[in-house]
């Protein structure tokens, strides 16, 4: 009877054992039916971005908006996603995505060869300019009369990186709020910027700030996401040729950024490359 029982014991633990293995694979290869793109949370998009940088992208009525959060929504929407939005800061916004805090990045955010150290990149869904902002009065009207001036950029954009290269003086800060605070403070004698942000703020400031000069950056505007994480990024490529085949890309381009010419050397997604 012992060795009977003892044998049927042995038999039932090894059907179950069976049974856990069976549930935990079909379990393993249902989550990720559940969650292809490796989201932190199934069928949500957690999105880093900005709150202070109109049009491209803001905060408006407790709404994350601007030109580039909107067509990550349509993006998304494509795709069966909602988007959660995070605000964060420009300078860890990459580092953020990198590490897997965000499972995009969301800013206007130029491609550039160090860049592409940290993040993959999207295909290109913009392009841009660099603004120039003074304060009413300045004798600053270009780019080439930067030299020996002190020199607003928020830390870690493109607009550092010219800075930068041009050897210029660099007062580097966390966002755009603080670079109009130095330009009033009469801290910073320019400010380098998105065009389209520059050209907003100087319009809003009633006078006391001037956007006087802009130029092409050549690098184009993308979404960043996770190394390695080709499933999300190229589901994202997907969506940003259906966004712009569908006429909504253009509308928002229209919306947010009204009587801006598109460079005809410039196409957006899969025809960028």
């Amino acid at each position: 009877m012992i060795s009977s029982t003892r044998a049927v014991t042995a038999s039932a633990v090894a059907l179950a054992a069976l049974t856990l293995t069976a549930c935990g694979g079909g379990s393993t290869g249902s989550a990720a039916a559940d969650n292809p793109y490796n989201l932190q949370q199934p069928g949500v998009l957690r999105t880093g971005t900005l709150t202070d940088a109109p049009p491209n992208v803001y905060i408006k009525n407790g709404t994350f908006t601007g030109f580039d959060n909107d067509l990550l929504t349509a993006v998304a929407g494509k795709l069966g996603l909602k988007v959660e939005f995070v605000g964060t800061e420009f300078s860890s916004l990459l580092a953020q995505v990198k590490t897997g805090k965000f499972d995009v990045g969301s800013s206007s955010i130029s491609i550039t060869e160090a860049r592409k150290k940290t993040v993959d990149f999207t295909n290109k869904y913009d392009f841009g300019f660099l603004g120039l902002d003074v304060p009413k009065g300045s004798s600053i009207t270009s780019f080439d009369q930067l030299a020996g001036k002190r020199v607003a950029v928020v830390q870690g954009t493109v607009q550092d990186d010219y800075a930068t290269r041009q050897n210029l003086n660099p007062v580097r800060v966390p966002d755009y709020n603080a670079a109009l605070n130095q330009l009033r403070a009469g801290t910073a004698d320019a400010w380098i910027t998105p065009a389209e942000i520059g050209e907003k703020t100087a319009a809003d400031s009633g006078g006391k700030v001037v956007s006087v000069a802009k130029q092409l950056d050549p690098g184009g505007m993308a979404y960043a996401v996770a190394p390695g994480n080709d499933k999300l990024r190229a589901a994202l490529d997907k969506g940003i040729d259906e966004v712009v085949a569908d006429g909504t890309w253009a509308k928002l381009q229209k919306q947010y950024y009204p009587g801006r010419a598109i460079p005809a050397s410039f196409k957006p997604g899969t025809a960028a490359k």
